[in-house]
């Protein structure tokens, strides 16, 4: 669909979208730092700071929240030479292989020594702020885990049949520590600029380009984002060594590895400017993209059609319909048991589970009628396997 204008210098693509979700970005919106306008996505919800699904424009300067806490946080799916006819009758045999390989939950690490963690943590190379005793530790030892929440490892196949890996992780602990020190280091400067009552939404605190704050900001979340893109391809390499271990065989085809919370510089309509994705993806001519529904429905592989009204960039996925509370006082684990009939999944916890019930989530085909002017869709993707972190 086209975009509508819901409110000044705000666009959105959604056609399912809450009230509070518009009021929340108007707020971002009628910062001075935007230039041009807000486009929120079809998945746009309310967010912790900012509003998930939204693509600002700032000028000179960074607004940390618009990243969020989990920087990098993204999507990677491969293609293997595998169809659906390889995979044995019952996959159940993958699970424990997968547990063990990918260590998930909230806090949780590896349990070898950080001495151990996979030689690509060494090529990540520092961030500004230093890390040491146990913030060093923690940042090793959680390097190739999966966390919590709306993160997974999935096994699906395409419309031809052919088998696909697909994972959703960020930055972990080291991400959302880093992350919290310059939202809150925003928010002192921001007193200090302007008093705080000149600024709508404390959350909203931003860095100027100049400040030593900015700077340190941009070495470390570029580093978190070097963590974030790492972190899942360790995790993609032990996923797939388990699968083509239950099977038998298999072979990489090719791998996207793409972020959804992330901040760079880019050029639109002649000017520069920094763009922030908070729960979007890169969608420029031709780039590759992976957008996942949620547990029990489709994913996406998809091609970017570089739109300008939306700084070339498309929904991470379906976005959520209920907070975390509100699922779990609605729904139930046994219709989440119901949903997820026909597939291979940790149903042992589904009771903690309920909140990443797909009723707790938009409808992600409307999302991706929503944006066909955003991307094109290359294959379509149905899980047979998936395993959360609990």
């Amino acid at each position: 669909m086209a975009a509508t204008q819901v409110a000044p210098k705000l666009l959105s693509w959604a056609s399912d979208i809450e009230p509070a979700t518009i009021a929340q970005a108007e707020r971002t919106a009628r910062l001075d730092i935007v230039t041009g306008h807000v486009a929120l996505m079809p998945d746009a919800h309310v967010g912790i700071g900012s509003t998930v699904g939204s693509v600002v424009p700032t000028k000179n300067a960074i607004i940390p929240s618009c990243v969020g806490v989990d920087i990098g946080c993204g999507m990677i799916a491969t293609e293997t030479t595998l169809t659906a006819n390889d995979l044995p009758g019952n996959i159940d045999g993958l699970m424990p292989l997968v547990a063990k390989g990918i260590p998930s939950g909230v806090g949780k690490g590896h349990a070898y020594g950080a001495g151990d963690v996979d030689p690509s943590y060494a090529e990540l190379g520092q961030p500004h702020t230093k890390l040491d005793g146990k913030l060093a530790e923690t940042a090793a030892l959680q390097y190739g885990t999966l966390g919590s929440g709306n993160h997974f490892v999935e096994l699906s196949t395409d419309e031809r049949g052919v088998v696909w890996t697909v994972l959703h992780s960020g930055s972990r602990g080291i991400g959302n520590k880093l992350a919290t020190k310059h939202i809150e280091g925003a928010k002192g400067l921001m007193k200090e600029r302007l008093g705080v009552e000149k600024l709508e939404d404390p959350s909203l605190a931003y860095l100027l380009e100049g400040e030593p704050a900015f700077d340190a900001y941009i070495q470390d979340m570029l580093w978190a984002q070097r963590y974030a893109m790492g972190n899942r391809q360790v995790m993609n390499k032990a996923f797939l060594k388990a699968v083509f271990k239950v099977v038998g065989r298999g072979k990489v085809v090719r791998t996207i590895n793409c972020h959804h919370n992330f901040t760079q510089r880019e050029t639109h309509g002649g000017v520069d400017m920094w763009i922030t994705r908070k729960g979007a993806i890169k969608a420029a001519q031709g780039d590759l993209g992976v957008i996942p529904g949620s547990m029990g429905t489709r994913s996406y592989v998809v091609v970017g059609s570089g739109s300008a009204a939306s700084y070339e960039s498309c929904s991470h996925g379906a976005g959520r319909r209920m907070s975390r509370g509100e699922a779990r006082r609605s729904l139930t684990a046994s219709s989440l048991k119901k949903a997820m009939a026909g597939r291979t999944w940790n149903e042992a916890q589904a009771d903690s589970l309920v909140d990443e019930h797909p009723a707790a989530y938009k409808d992600i085909d409307q999302v991706m009628a929503d944006q066909a002017d955003l991307v094109t869709v290359q294959h379509t993707l149905r899980q047979v396997f998936n395993y959360k972190g609990v």
